[in-house]
């Protein structure tokens, strides 16, 4: 059926966005460890900066781009143990992307209307985060 036409691109969805954003969080976590500035080649300076270092750059004391890794990293794995070994269940892969959407959504929001400001590397993972809930759910 459609679902069996459809797998093999939400799987690559999936493995390519998520690599993205272990690449994308790998700065970030970068950053956020070293106490830098993150480059900024978008939006104003001023912005990426009031992002990076405002109180929601961490949850619960825990750098987002740290937590960030971790769940691309798990989305990763989880799919290749579910693609390739069909040890896990997809529906673990779907779940931890829409608590991933989830935040983006939360974190756009919180850029848009409380800061006013937006960071490239955050509007990354949101839009890495997008694709990969779409691949779960839609593809």
């Amino acid at each position: 059926g459609a679902y069996s036409v459809l797998m093999p691109l939400a799987i690559a969805v999936i493995f390519i966005f998520s690599l993205i954003g272990i690449l994308d969080t790998i700065y970030i976590s970068y950053h956020a460890y070293k106490n830098t500035d993150v480059w900024c080649p978008i939006f104003p300076k001023e912005w990426c900066l009031k992002v990076q270092y405002s109180k929601w750059s961490k949850t619960f004391g825990i750098p987002n781009g740290y937590l960030g890794f971790l769940l691309y990293s798990l989305i990763f794995v989880l799919t290749w143990l579910f693609h390739y070994q069909a040890a896990v269940p997809f529906w673990w892969i779907q779940v931890l992307s829409a608590f991933g959407f989830g935040f983006a959504v939360y974190f756009t929001i919180i850029q848009a209307f409380v800061l006013r400001a937006f960071c490239l590397w955050c509007i990354i993972s949101a839009i890495d985060l997008s694709a990969i809930l779409i691949a779960v759910f839609f593809l």
